[in-house]
């Protein structure tokens, strides 16, 4: 085992499979010349070249562009936004062209490529850039939506999102990056779709994703010292989502909450309350209850901001009205 940095296991993940696989290239502002905006491809311009390691202009549309059609025509590229907020401007070739181009032609293209970079708020960076779009990706067909929350989970997935030949977005973390943690001296693979229980519990289950999630386990340590048990359920992929791991926890524990790092409105919450009460209502001991962002733009003073984005105490209340312990 060795200890490496959330960025250093980017660089490790797109490093192998770029030495593995000669049709992979990575694309993006910054990227090249100066190691990456978060240094996450640090050193990979010396190694690979300026043929596949690619500085690009502030046209985030444009190079959306260049590598889908590069993906039609047998290329792997590897896409890095600055953040998921500019991947807006880029949008179209996403939806309309990435998620849609092996269904619209008949099979004969597959579209290989990997969307990547920060999602969701990192501090005092106002609302338009503060803006989390799991579930706008995750409402397209076509599209594999993965966010990790830890450095060991991040190399995994990115490994097999590279060598996915479907396109895929994945979502880090600008608080992220500096994250420590043990993962293996080898190469592994961790299986897109696939939850993972980072801590058992038998009261009530928490599902939640992202880096948000160290709220839920700091909430847990907090329960425990009160004899509540906490069940965490790290989704990790949002599509193709792992239902059947929620729904053995829930007939488990028969209370559910949902911590996410998004607006309310049609959000990932919604989507697994809708499943967990069609698959097993009968378990549930009381009503599903959701912790989102505020149903506003992220706002700049930290004072609001501090209100805007949930925290532990929110879990800890909310698991405490699912268990009616006040």
């Amino acid at each position: 085992m060795k200890t490496v940095q959330f960025r250093e296991a980017i660089c490790e993940a797109m490093s192998e499979e770029m030495r593995r696989d000669e049709s992979i290239y990575l694309m993006g502002e910054e990227v090249a010349e100066y190691n990456g905006a978060y240094k996450a491809s640090k050193g990979m311009l010396d190694e690979f070249g300026a043929k596949r390691v690619i500085d690009t202009p502030i046209a985030e549309l444009g190079f959306a562009g260049v590598a889908v059609g590069s993906a039609m025509n047998g290329l792997r590229p590897i896409v890095e936004y600055m953040t998921f907020n500019f991947s807006l401007v880029g949008i179209d070739q996403i939806i309309n062209n990435a998620a849609k181009i092996r269904q619209m032609s008949g099979g004969q293209f597959n579209c290989p490529i990997v969307f990547r970079g920060p999602t969701g708020s990192a501090g005092q960076l106002g609302a338009t850039h503060s803006q989390a779009f799991e579930n706008w990706f995750a409402n397209t067909p076509g599209l594999k939506v993965i966010v990790p929350s830890n450095p060991y989970d991040a190399k995994g997935l990115l490994k097999a999102a590279i060598r996915d030949d479907d396109p895929v977005i994945f979502m880090e973390s600008e608080q992220m990056y500096g994250d420590k943690m043990e993962i293996p001296e080898g190469e592994y693979i961790i299986p897109i779709g696939v939850a993972d229980i980072k801590r058992a519990g038998t009261d009530v289950t928490i599902v939640s994703f992202g880096k948000i999630i160290k709220e839920a386990y700091t909430a847990a340590d907090e329960l425990a010292k009160e004899n509540i048990s906490v069940e965490i359920i790290d989704l990790r992929t949002v599509r193709p989502m792992d239902h059947a791991a929620i729904i053995t926890s829930v007939k488990k524990t028969n209370r559910l909450v949902i911590l996410e790092e998004s607006w309310p409105f049609a959000s990932i919450s919604t989507e697994i309350t809708y499943r967990v009460q069609q698959e097993a209502f009968d378990f549930l001991d009381a009503p599903i209850k959701r912790i989102t962002t505020a149903d506003t733009p992220a706002p700049y003073s930290p004072v609001l901001l501090e209100k805007w984005i949930p925290n532990y105490k929110d879990v800890i209340a909310a698991v405490k009205e699912v268990m009616y312990l006040k």
